[in-house]
């Protein structure tokens, strides 16, 4: 049984826009392989990752301190501390934390570790793929891309 302390770790920043935010992936630091969880820390006025859903992969999220908001499928839902949501493969599971307010927003994202998996981004007619290792992971991929979804074309189309 391995485990880690989050104070012992460094934070992973990313910014990107609006895309704000420090991350602490604890499972994988303790040795964890099917389930994932990082530690979020979102600056006032910022978001995670883009607005997105999984394909392969369930999500949670359980809210540690501050407040903010949760943009769903069709609303966006109020989040406060203690506060626990998940996220379910496919469409019912598209989402994006946005911190609105003047404070930190900490919270855990615990994830299953499915590989391979397509993560959908709705806002940019997007999509990513990952397989040999699934998003989060750190192993190296055997395949790994993001697309826009216009540019999809037919199988056959493609054996010229």
């Amino acid at each position: 049984m391995d485990r880690v302390n989050e104070s012992d770790l460094e934070w992973n920043e990313t910014d990107r826009g609006d895309t704000r935010f420090r991350r602490k992936q604890l499972a994988e630091e303790a040795g964890g392989e099917g389930i994932g969880c990082s530690l979020y820390e979102l600056p006032p006025e910022s978001g995670s990752w883009p607005y997105h859903y999984h394909t392969g992969n369930e999500e949670a999220l359980y809210v540690l301190s501050g407040t903010g908001v949760l943009r769903g499928e069709e609303e966006k839902h109020d989040l406060r501390a203690g506060e626990y949501v998940a996220l379910p493969v496919g469409e019912a599971g598209a989402h994006r934390v946005i911190n609105d307010s003047e404070e930190p927003l900490r919270y855990l994202a615990i994830s299953t570790m499915r590989d391979p998996d397509v993560t959908v981004y709705p806002d940019a007619d997007a999509i990513g793929v990952f397989a040999g290792s699934p998003p989060g992971g750190r192993e190296e991929r055997s395949v790994e891309g993001f697309f826009e979804r216009e540019d999809a074309r037919e199988f056959w189309d493609l054996q010229s």
